[in-house]
């Protein structure tokens, strides 16, 4: 509708979660990419931090859309906002995790991602989401190799101490890895042959994050919780995967279910078979 002053009650009240601050900044720009309200609220409030990250988070979304061909100019806008926004509000890591996004899409460059990396973990060690864009960069289909993503994937998840979910950055691996090799070899690779059968990284994940989670769920819970029943399910540990699905409800993901067919229609099938395993009758 245009309209900013929602957006702007919303962010004030998400407060100093971090997670949850990105998480809906991310909604909110995917939203306004077509619209102009970012920019009307930045230039109405041109001190408040909130706007100025909004409209970052909104110039980073189209000049992904755009892509690296044609988003120089997109890029640079995003970039030097960013800058506005953290110099606004110096404790927010929401404007450093979207120049790595713009890194890995644009230009991508190992020593500035490492300085982007280190400004994150400064303010917010264990961010969700920057963890991700980590692991996302050195994907065989961005930056780096599959073997590379596996090594960071664990390194990375040994960081966290217990109960955080970022050990699910094991899960996020194996699927893109699955992907890759489906891509590359659909004849003779496929649903009978894929990674987490007898999975050691599936146990790690239980405990590492599952067991030991906090009672409020992370903003990206569901995301994450739809890659352990993935995983789980795939690995015909139907049983554990029921808790799983329990605690997803009816919010089912795109991924990685995507990776192995029609996402609704195996997240159904599997939800099914986990309460079978439960109560057979």
């Amino acid at each position: 509708m245009g309209r900013w002053e929602a957006a702007r009650d919303l962010l004030q009240a998400t407060g100093q979660d971090w997670d949850r601050r990105i998480f809906r900044l991310q909604v909110l720009a995917h939203g306004a990419a077509g619209l102009r309200w970012a920019e009307t609220w930045a230039n109405a409030e041109r001190a408040n931090p909130d706007a100025l990250v909004m409209l970052a988070y909104v110039q980073a979304v189209r000049s992904l859309l755009v892509g690296p061909e044609s988003g120089r100019e997109l890029l640079e806008q995003a970039w030097a906002t960013c800058q506005d926004a953290a110099e606004a509000l110096e404790s927010d890591p929401s404007p450093w995790v979207v120049r790595i996004v713009l890194l890995r899409v644009h230009c991508p460059d190992r020593k500035t991602l490492m300085e982007l990396w280190r400004e994150v973990r400064a303010r917010d060690p264990y961010n969700r989401e920057a963890y991700h864009e980590l692991l996302t960069y050195v994907f065989e289909r961005h930056h780096g190799s599959n073997g590379e993503m596996h090594n960071w994937a664990h390194e990375l998840a040994s960081l966290t101490p217990r109960g955080t979910p970022l050990a699910v950055l094991l899960l996020v691996a194996h699927a893109e890895s699955h992907r890759i090799r489906l891509e590359q070899n659909s004849r003779t690779y496929g649903l009978t042959i894929h990674p987490w059968l007898d999975c050691p990284d599936i146990d790690r994940v239980l405990d590492g994050w599952w067991r030991y989670r906090a009672p409020q769920p992370h903003a990206h819970f569901m995301d994450d919780a739809n890659y352990l029943a993935h995983a789980l399910s795939y690995a015909n540990r139907h049983e554990e995967a029921f808790e799983v699905f329990e605690a997803i409800g009816p919010y089912a993901a795109r991924l990685p279910w995507a990776y192995c067919g029609d996402p609704a229609q195996l997240f159904l099938r599997h939800r099914a078979w986990a309460q079978k395993a439960i109560d057979p009758r």
